[in-house]
């Protein structure tokens, strides 16, 4: 062993197999085995962490960073010390709402720049696919982007337009022979536009606005599509349970299609949002309690894949709280650094374990960016990205004491379990007990497929 080595021993360490004591060994910012609990690594750095959890760093692949060109909504130094502090190891940045969006290699170019040497944590780019850029799909992908999201509808941004109908049909005709994914914002827009929308302060208004037979309807077309092209289609953010029966019979057909959904839509109910709350508006919507229990039973299922914030911050007087109307507000929920908190305290009530929560929140969405090799899982080979969790501890939410850039949040005020106590990337410890150190970390580009073997 060199002075570079270590060992992290907990009674609760989260594997790929379950959870149990361990001794995990780094070297190099590798792990590089998990041992019994008392094995002796003579010449190695020892850390006991007693019996705080063990995890994986969590991956979050889909978070609004938003710079360059609106930073003062969230920018790269800040939306990282957030995930850092919150346990997240690695994030992948949407192609909006930054100016310019990600939808050229230019325009990625400027990205990265903004990035580089301001990430708190392993950071990587989504593409855009809007119209017009079709020819830009694949310079994008062979930059290294780790996909292409598009809008059915409005997306809220006027530099990032949604594709029609023929122009989604085309992004996937490019995309497809390159196996690349695409992740798309499911709501069907003919049926917003024929939803009521009524301004003002009344939550119920505004939940009718966003009916959940816009998400199935969409998602039914999508998965049409999927059939038809052999694409690989994620859907974004779920919200409707509505759409989970297609959703699940899609795939025991083989249809190529993953599922996200997000913590607030876990932990957030309709019927407790107060009417004005403005910081509780998202697109799709938070909805009834009923709707959230089959969304805890398709993740325990596996219809659903992975849960990620989809952390999409303005700043305060974009979200109306002066006049608490939601339809004027900046429809976003501000959560990067909460989210294992929220998960687990609802995973816990209803009788998970934080090794569920590490598989919906780390290995799930490692393997829809195509890390699953190296991100995800603490076993031998991987990258030493840890996150340390005191599941028994509480802490009520203040935003003042929150890292991202516009202290506003739906979770303000709640007494949540699980207190993250240090963030490890590449076997360095990059926060601890909610304190940063400088920015350490990488810029990722999409991993290149394993070669196929040779014929014999």
């Amino acid at each position: 062993m060199t002075g570079d080595d270590q060992v992290l021993r907990s009674t609760r360490v989260v594997t790929p197999d379950g959870e149990r004591p361990a001794s995990v060994t780094v070297a190099g910012g590798t792990i590089t085995g998990v041992l019994p609990y008392d094995a002796a690594v003579p010449g190695a750095r020892l850390t006991d962490l007693g019996d705080d959890v063990l995890l994986p760093g969590l991956v979050d692949t889909h978070v609004h960073i938003n710079d360059p060109g609106r930073s003062e909504w969230e920018g790269f130094a800040t939306a990282t010390a957030a995930a850092a502090a919150g346990g997240i190891t690695t994030v992948i940045d949407m192609p909006l709402n930054s100016i310019p969006p990600t939808t050229t290699t230019a325009h990625l170019d400027v990205k990265r720049a903004a990035a580089r040497g301001r990430v708190h944590v392993d950071t990587g780019f989504w593409g855009g696919a809007i119209p017009g850029n079709v020819k830009d799909l694949r310079p994008l992908h062979d930059a290294g982007v780790f996909g292409f999201k598009c809008f059915l509808l409005h997306s809220g941004v006027d530099e990032f337009p949604q594709l029609g109908a023929g122009e989604l049909a085309d992004a996937l005709a490019e995309v497809t022979p390159f196996d690349g994914l695409l992740i798309v914002h499911a709501e069907d827009p003919l049926l917003i536009d024929a939803a009521p929308s009524r301004p003002g302060p009344k939550y119920a208004d505004f939940l009718a606005s966003r009916p959940p037979a816009a998400e199935d309807t969409a998602i039914a077309g999508l998965i049409a599509l999927a059939r038809r092209f052999g694409a690989r289609i994620h859907i974004l953010h779920l919200s409707s349970a509505g759409a989970l029966p297609v959703i699940a019979r899609a795939r025991r057909e083989g249809v190529r299609l993953t599922v996200e959904t997000c913590p607030h839509f876990l932990t957030l109910t309709a019927e407790e949002v107060p009417d004005g709350a403005t910081e509780f508006k998202c697109c799709p919507p938070i909805r009834e309690a009923a709707n959230q229990d089959a969304l805890w039973q398709a993740l325990t299922d596996g219809t659903i894949d992975c849960v990620v914030s989809d952390h999409s911050p303005s700043t305060v007087d974009l979200k109306a709280r002066d006049t608490g109307d939601f339809a004027a507000a900046w429809g976003g929920i501000s959560s990067l650094q909460l989210g294992l908190s929220a998960v687990w305290t609802e995973a816990r009530r209803r009788g998970h374990t934080v090794a569920d929560v590490a598989r919906w929140m780390s290995a799930g969405p490692a393997a829809l960016a195509g890390l699953g090799g190296t991100k995800g899982a603490v076993a031998p080979g991987y990258d030493a990205d840890f996150a340390v969790l005191a599941p028994d501890a509480t802490f009520t939410v203040d935003p003042a004491r929150l890292h991202h850039r516009n202290p506003l949040t739906a979770y303000a005020g709640r007494t949540l379990h699980g207190v993250v106590r240090a963030t490890y990337l590449g076997g360095q410890v990059i926060a601890r007990d909610g304190e940063l150190g400088a920015p350490a970390g990488r810029l990722l580009t999409r991993p290149a497929p394993a070669p196929a073997p040779a014929p014999r």
